[in-house]
């Protein structure tokens, strides 16, 4: 009987201003007063990468997504601001969301190629299409793109951008000082593109990136995204609330994976979780109760109104969800109004509870209690649903971020230095071969199956997926990183 490759568990920061819940800024631990201080996210990314993790990840939108009168929203852009914490950080990924709607392929292309040349090939790109329709009037249009039509665009724009990437060959600089050359010009091409949204001609003005493409990452659920997932996604960020939900998720997007003709092993899914940590779980109920009760009721139905394009406004928030419309006339983000949709329904929620319920998460599971509880938790899922890792939405930052979360981490991932779904040169490692795209891209043959323009890929790092017993803070003597010190900031 065959014997299965070990698995890993991988573990990704969602960072967010004050914190993931929507009362963080309000609660007398977090900074909000820091959210645009550039040393305030050099501190959480420095603490995310001394507690072992393998990525971190920025959120963007285009317009504001609600009121600022009740939350610390808006702030820095995420590429400039991970250029910065590129400085500070070592070996940790770095994720940032930029929209296909809103954006260039070629300044896109460009901006991640130079996030990985700074980073030294830790970039990724988390690809959304914009489920905010308000960002369409910062940007000369009177209504947002159709759903479809987004993801068409979509597909056209991450064609376009890896046509870009791969319009600089590996070895085309040259520096030969004696003939004067710098790079062979044979190695540098146009890339000529005509489509239905785009005309590009290429090349690239960045050289070849250090993993030939940054990171790939995706993270809308419906069902054009799960088809967008299938064709292009590295890694998946998802929002599931039970296990046979995320059961049923990870078959279905592997499923599809293996459709589009690409290894399903290549593609790692990472369900969101929101840790509520505390040194007890008396504790860490506290805080939950202690966020809750600071929770604006208006602010919160606006929200719920805006998740389910259902004006909410007067109705009692001690009353049940109303009548929803279809998902399928949602233009918006279609995925997360089906779950919070679902959540109401299946457990008979009032208004005033489903706000509860989504202040910290916002549709992400939240898991409450001790380090250890959280550990096995994501245990639990890590064999019984059979995710790749997860996303940690943390509710409120810095309180805890640097203590009970780096134990957490570590619970996590105990052993020797993991194979990262992340860090420098992770997309060169997991890059499975795509269908052809539908529209003309560079001149250039593909890469076969398991290579790239520069060779196979790397295989992955052993590991074990069975956690071993939990070891001290203070290191066991074999991982350099775990010997008690901790990584130089």
């Amino acid at each position: 009987m065959p014997v299965s490759p070990p698995r890993h568990l991988h573990l990704n920061a969602f960072l967010m201003n004050a914190g993931h819940h929507d009362a963080a800024w309000r609660h007398p631990l977090t900074s909000p007063e820091r959210v645009t201080d550039l040393g305030y996210f050099q501190e959480l990314a420095r603490a995310a990468e001394r507690g072992r993790l393998d990525s971190l990840f920025l959120a963007d939108g285009l317009a504001l997504p609600g009121t600022v009168r009740h939350n610390a929203l808006g702030g820095l852009e995420p590429l400039t601001l991970l250029s910065a914490l590129a400085a500070v950080t070592e070996r940790i990924g770095l994720i940032a969301t930029v929209s296909t709607t809103y954006n260039e392929p070629f300044t896109t292309a460009r901006a991640f190629a130079s996030l990985d040349h700074l980073s030294g090939g830790r970039a990724g790109w988390n690809i959304v299409t914009s489920a905010n329709p308000e960002e369409a009037h910062n940007f000369g249009r009177d209504a947002h793109l159709d759903h479809g039509l987004r993801y068409a665009r979509a597909r056209e724009f991450v064609d376009v951008a890896v046509s870009l990437w791969d319009s600089w060959a590996d070895d085309a600089i040259v520096l030969d000082r004696a003939r004067g050359v710098y790079a062979d010009t044979a190695k540098v091409r146009p890339v000529d593109h005509r489509g239905p949204h785009f005309r590009v001609r290429g090349p690239l003005n960045v050289p070849r990136p250090p993993q030939g493409h940054p990171l790939l990452v995706q993270a809308g659920s419906s069902e054009d995204g799960k088809e967008f997932a299938a064709r292009y996604a590295e890694a998946v960020f998802t929002a599931q609330q039970t296990l046979d939900g995320a059961r049923a998720f990870y078959r279905d997007l592997k499923g599809r994976v293996a459709r589009q003709g690409r290894d399903p092993e290549h593609v790692k899914v990472l369900p969101g979780v929101c840790p509520v940590i505390g040194s007890t779980e008396a504790e860490a109920r506290a805080l939950e109760q202690q966020l809750t009760d600071l929770q604006v009721p208006e602010y919160g139905l606006a929200q719920l109104s805006a998740l389910l394009g259902t004006d909410l406004t007067g109705l009692p928030l001690d009353g049940p969800l109303p009548e929803l419309p279809d998902e399928r006339s949602v233009n918006g983000n279609r995925s997360r109004f089906a779950l919070v949709a679902e959540l109401g329904r299946r457990e008979g929620l009032t208004l005033r509870e489903l706000i509860a319920r989504l202040g910290g998460g916002r549709g992400h599971r939240v898991v409450v209690g001790t380090p250890e509880r959280i550990a096995d938790e994501l245990e639990t899922w890590f064999t019984g649903a059979r995710p790749t890792g997860s996303t940690s939405c943390r509710l409120i930052f810095p309180a805890g971020w640097t203590t009970s979360s780096t134990r957490w981490f570590r619970y996590c991932a105990p052993g020797a230095v993991p194979h990262r779904v992340h860090g420098p040169h992770a997309a060169r490692a997991l890059r499975a071969a795509r269908p052809a795209p539908a529209t003309p891209a560079a001149p250039a043959a593909p890469a076969a199956p398991g290579t790239s323009p520069a060779g196979p890929y790397p295989p992955p790092e052993p590991s074990s997926a069975t956690r071993p017993e939990r070891p001290s803070l203070a290191g066991d003597g074999t991982d350099p990183h775990r010997n008690g010190k901790d990584h130089p900031t």
